[in-house]
C-alpha cells in the first residue's frame, strides 16, 4: 500500500469508530494487533478482540468524535495528531459518569501490514482527561 492509502486506512478507522461501527474493525485491524499504549484499565483481551472491547467501552461511556489535525506517513507507518471530544455519559472503570464534556489530544503511530492496522503506539493526554472528569484535581492558578 502507498503512504496515501495507509493514511486513508487510518482516517477510515477513526470514522468507523465515530460512527459506532466496531464491526468494521474486522476489516481494518489485524487479528494479532499489538497496542503498545493500551488504556489504563485492566481486563481487556489482547489483539483485535481487546481493541474492540476497549472501543466499545469508550463508545458506551464517552460517545464523541475524533478530529484529525495532522497526518504524516512514511513506509508502513502513519503518524496522526488528533483531538477526541465526547461526553462522559456512563461509568468508566473506577470513574462514575459525570456528564462532563471531555477533550483529549493524542499523537498516534499506526503500523500497517497487509492492508490492516497491525501495531499502535500513542501518547494521550490522560492527565488532562482525568482532570476534566474530576478524578485528579487541577492545580490552582497562583494569584498574582
Amino acid at each position: 500500500m502507498s503512504t496515501e492509502e495507509n493514511k486513508k486506512l487510518v482516517r477510515r478507522f477513526y470514522q468507523e469508530i465515530d460512527a459506532g461501527n466496531l464491526d468494521a474493525m474486522d476489516e481494518l485491524v489485524a487479528e494479532d494487533y499489538l497496542d503498545h499504549s493500551p488504556p489504563p484499565f485492566p481486563g481487556f483481551a489482547s489483539g483485535l478482540e481487546g481493541l474492540k472491547q476497549e472501543f466499545q467501552m469508550f463508545w458506551d461511556a464517552t460517545p464523541g468524535t475524533h478530529h484529525i489535525e495532522d497526518q504524516i506517513a512514511e513506509g508502513d507507518k502513519v503518524v496522526t495528531r488528533l483531538t477526541a471530544r465526547g461526553v462522559h455519559e456512563r461509568d468508566l472503570p473506577g470513574i462514575p459518569a459525570t456528564g462532563k464534556p471531555m477533550t483529549v489530544t493524542a499523537t498516534v503511530i499506526h503500523r500497517i501490514e497487509n492492508g490492516k492496522l497491525a501495531e499502535k503506539w500513542s501518547d494521550k493526554d490522560v492527565l488532562g482527561m482525568l482532570q476534566q472528569l474530576g478524578v485528579i484535581p487541577t492545580p490552582n492558578t497562583p494569584s498574582q
